[in-house]
């Protein structure tokens, strides 16, 4: 599995690129599954779900990237499916986008739903996530972004990756994240954390990372 955590999707040419690397072809010629599992918790996810399902959510290309097809992988209905009617889909798709919303749900039913035990398997799959999409392949989340709370407690998410993600910093003000408190959640979560802006995404191929950005971003506890 080839990780591409971005912040808030696929917003400029340099993301953009680094998405057709890990693909290896065209957007075009490539097949995509949309999760939007973690939306049910947040206000609006209903609404906010359907948005982004349709591509109509402009700050945040991703279902409306020109791909071959894209088809909807809703978590909290694969168990009861039966893992023989979806795991194929998945294996044959070149990306799965994993939306924003709650880290912490959609990291229970990642593992409820049996695709955070298969994605290790799936070793060309490229793995894009969104806000809440990527941190969820964090150890953690810290317990400033825990809203939801999972059944066994706790801030704990996938841990695909050892670093932890803070995003949409607002670095020069305005809607977002403050700088202040993205250095508060660093001194907190007790590893080495970024912090990202809509223009970043971090690259991960084998354990190696690469940080990926036209906008701002920092390392905290480095």
């Amino acid at each position: 599995m080839k990780m591409l955590l971005t912040d808030a999707g696929v917003t400029n040419p340099s993301i953009e690129a680094a998405l057709i690397e890990l693909l290896g072809k065209p957007i075009e010629q490539s097949v995509a599954l949309d999760v939007p599992t973690a939306m049910h918790p947040i206000p609006n996810g209903a609404f906010q779900g359907r948005k982004v399902v349709a591509g109509l959510e402009a700050r945040s290309p991703f279902t409306q990237l020109p791909w071959k097809a894209v088809g909807l992988l809703e978590l909290t209905a694969l168990p009861s499916v039966g893992r023989d009617r979806w795991e194929p889909t998945l294996r044959a798709a070149d990306a799965l986008l994993v939306e924003g919303g709650d880290a912490l749900y959609l990291a229970h039913w990642m593992r409820e739903s049996g695709i955070a035990e298969l994605l290790p398997e799936l070793d060309e799959l490229v793995y894009v996530g969104l806000s809440a999409g990527s941190m969820v392949m964090t150890p953690s989340i810290g317990k400033a972004f825990a809203n939801w709370e999972p059944p066994e407690g706790g801030d704990e998410t996938l841990g695909f990756v050892d670093f932890s993600l803070c995003p949409h910093v607002a670095w020069n003000g305005g809607e977002g994240n403050s700088v202040e408190s993205a250095q508060k959640w660093a001194a907190t979560i007790g590893r080495r954390a970024f912090a990202t802006d809509k223009d970043t995404a971090i690259k991960v191929v084998n354990g190696i990372e690469e940080v990926v950005s036209e906008g701002t971003w920092r390392v905290y506890n480095a």
